[in-house]
């Protein structure tokens, strides 16, 4: 596996193992339609919540949750509507972006980002 493809999974489990941790329950994870992928899927307080996990060695040049700009929300909406639709669920949903910054072998930071986007239209 490629040493940013190991970061990303890396990222996950900590972002995974934080929402835990504060009271969500992992659904899903690393769900797939296509080439349209969502990171995590959880539940809280009787809401869908739509994780986009973004982990970066340092923020020296750009934040993580830069990363997720108009095309990459659009990517994650499409995905979201197919799990909702494929899983007959009927809850309000909420886009969450969790930043992670560090690495294994270094301290890390974790940035959670509730409500960090609305779906794009078209």
């Amino acid at each position: 596996m490629a040493a940013h493809n190991e970061l990303g999974k890396w990222g996950e489990d900590i972002a995974t193992r934080y929402l835990s941790d504060n009271g969500y329950a992992i659904i899903e994870r690393d769900w797939h339609c296509g080439r349209r992928d969502l990171d995590i899927i959880a539940s809280k307080d009787d809401m869908l919540i739509i994780v986009e996990v973004k982990t970066r060695h340092n923020a020296d040049y750009t934040r993580p949750e830069e990363a997720v700009g108009y095309d990459k929300a659009k990517s994650i909406a499409i995905a979201s509507n197919a799990y909702v639709k494929s899983h007959r669920i009927n809850l309000p949903i909420r886009f969450d972006i969790i930043a992670v910054t560090g690495s294994p072998d270094s301290e890390y930071q974790i940035r959670h980002i509730t409500d960090a986007f609305y779906p794009p239209m078209r």
